[in-house]
């Protein structure tokens, strides 16, 4: 029996899930996400980066942690920590492709689902990659761009869940705007780079020895926070913009409410990433400025996506061709 056809049969065994199982899922798979990407900035911050020196393995010849005399046990849990929240990622992935492939979706739901598996074993690889590298700033750089990129991709899978497959493309927000919001996205991966070349250039690197440190990005991090801060500043602007624009065009309440929660995570990342500056980049604040960075990741994709939806064919703007109101 082929792959395919195992898969098949196994999907048929399952009992079809409701509309609201299906967007529980998908939520949960967002939230796994941005967990993972918290768990390793709390792995950077204290220094536990190689807690686990090997990958797949923890230590040669074992999977789990094992006493060493040269890493803490402290440092082994908190890596190995980050290593199982990866099977929570995974497990929610699946969860998600089976689910919405039994519930019969459309394509395009699909490619969303499909997506998730295929980009954690991309993440596991990057994050085998910085483990075998040590810690090499570039590799930790990827692999957090990579986990902001996955949140925004399962953010976009909760969304398109939430809509009916039968019904037909709308536009919500006029064409012009549509492209401020491309734009704004566009911004928001110059922010996101530009933040993990500070974290690069900044004291935290992972790990703390001796004799093997960890090579740093040999640039002045003054220099590297304002360029990032520069940045947020202006998305924060062009977000505000579009407000004004949303606000012209009477857009649905719904659109703009997305928008006006975006510029608050923005606004209070920017207040978290001025009191982490004067403070010498508190640990705890590092934590907080990663969850914060993939709430506004997913707001992004929301605002994004909110551009164009999919209406039941019954409904009035279906009917209009198009999704612009005063609602």
């Amino acid at each position: 029996m082929s792959i395919g056809a195992l898969f098949t049969r196994l999907v048929d065994l399952l009992p079809e899930p409701s509309r609201r199982a299906q967007s529980v899922i998908a939520a949960l798979v967002v939230l796994s996400q941005g967990l993972i990407a918290v768990t390793g900035a709390i792995v950077r911050v204290t220094a536990s980066g190689l807690g686990c020196p090997t990958w797949p393995q923890c230590f040669p010849g074992s999977f789990v942690p094992v006493a060493h005399a040269e890493v803490p046990r402290i440092h082994q849990a908190v890596e190995f920590g980050n290593r199982m929240v990866t099977f929570l990622v995974v497990a929610t992935a699946i969860a998600a492709v089976l689910a919405l492939t039994r519930a019969h979706r459309r394509r395009e739901v699909l490619v969303y689902a499909w997506l998730m598996p295929a980009s954690t074993v991309l993440q596991a690889v990057i994050g085998g990659i910085t483990v075998r590298t040590g810690l090499l700033w570039w590799t930790v750089a990827v692999h957090l761009v990579v986990s902001m990129a996955m949140v925004w991709l399962a953010t976009l899978l909760f969304i398109k869940v939430g809509e009916p497959d039968d019904g037909v493309p709308v536009r919500v927000v006029p064409a012009p705007l549509r492209a401020l919001t491309a734009l704004g996205a566009v911004s928001l991966a110059a922010v996101l780079v530009t933040g993990t070349l500070v974290t690069a250039a900044g004291p935290h690197a992972g790990d703390k020895s001796v004799e093997r440190p960890v090579a740093r990005l040999a640039v002045e991090i003054t220099t590297l926070v304002q360029l990032h801060g520069g940045l947020l500043v202006a998305y924060l602007c062009l977000l505000v913009g579009l407000g004004f624009g949303l606000a012209a065009v009477r857009a649905p309440r719904r659109v703009r409410l997305r928008l006006g929660v975006l510029v608050g995570l923005v606004a209070l990342q920017g207040v978290v990433g001025v009191v982490q500056f004067q403070n010498g980049v508190p640990a705890a604040l590092v934590a907080v400025h990663v969850a914060l960075a993939a709430a506004i990741t997913a707001g992004t994709a929301a605002v994004w996506a909110v551009g164009k939806t999919r209406e039941p064919i019954e409904s009035d703007a279906a009917l209009l061709g198009t999704g612009v109101s005063t609602a």
